[in-house]
């Protein structure tokens, strides 16, 4: 399986006038995710896959295969978010590209060899994107905002479904574009908001400066999508 990188500045190419519309597909259903990947496919500005290795996180999450399987079927990029412990970080970064993974985003709390993996993935020809836990503070991010393309802040405990949105969650999307300021990075790197995803939190995201949100059930539990993601990308953000 050949892998769907995201060449030539892709991620700086997505829209950056309106939210992004990220599907979590932990959300979808499973047994018929074909339906489900067929549905979402107009209203897809990327897919967000999970993976979990049950120590980093408190469970499983998909595995190679399984985005091999999606790259097939969409033609929209896809990023893999690698919730795993920082001895297997690089050979997963690896695997999860090579089976379609475009954009693969991981932990800072991973230090050296999360940045090893961000070098590999672009050495591989994907985008890489950077992750912080809920209790992690923004500011060890920071080594890795030069050679990233997003930005991604947990609203809630990592790894559980379900979650309400931590209070805490608007003030670090600030703190972070205060960051990606000042490292002269804020045009280039996505600033996105993980957890919590629900019609009265995802305004609060917005105006707080989340460029991109991961939907789950907001998106798929909607019998009206198409309303959903034109509400969606009419929300503002702050001036």
């Amino acid at each position: 399986m050949t892998s769907k990188p995201l060449p030539g500045g892709a991620i700086a190419a997505l829209p950056r006038h309106r939210l992004l519309g990220e599907f979590s597909l932990w959300s979808a259903d499973l047994a018929n995710m074909e339906r489900d990947l067929h549905r979402i496919e107009p209203y897809v500005d990327l897919h967000h896959i999970d993976v979990a290795d049950a120590r980093f996180t408190p469970g499983f999450l998909f595995f190679p295969d399984f985005v091999a399987r999606i790259a097939r079927l969409t033609a929209k990029p896809i990023h893999v978010h690698l919730m795993v412990e920082a001895e297997i970080v690089e050979e997963q970064t690896r695997q999860f590209i090579e089976a379609g993974a475009g954009l693969v985003s991981v932990h800072a709390e991973n230090g050296e060899a999360g940045l090893r993996a961000v070098a590999l993935a672009k050495e591989l020809g994907a985008e890489a994107g950077v992750v912080l836990r809920l209790e992690t503070p923004i500011t060890e991010a920071e080594p890795f905002l030069t050679e990233v393309a997003f930005f991604t802040l947990l609203g809630t405990s990592i790894g559980v479904k379900g979650q309400s949105l931590s209070d805490k969650a608007c003030d670090r999307l600030r703190e972070a574009r205060s960051l990606m300021k000042r490292v002269g990075r804020e045009q280039e790197i996505v600033l996105a908001a993980d957890g919590g995803i629900r019609e009265q939190t995802v305004p609060l995201l917005r105006a707080a400066g989340a460029e991109t949100v991961v939907l789950g059930s907001l998106a798929f539990g909607d019998k009206d999508l198409p309303g959903r993601i034109a509400w969606l990308h009419a929300l503002e953000t702050q001036p």
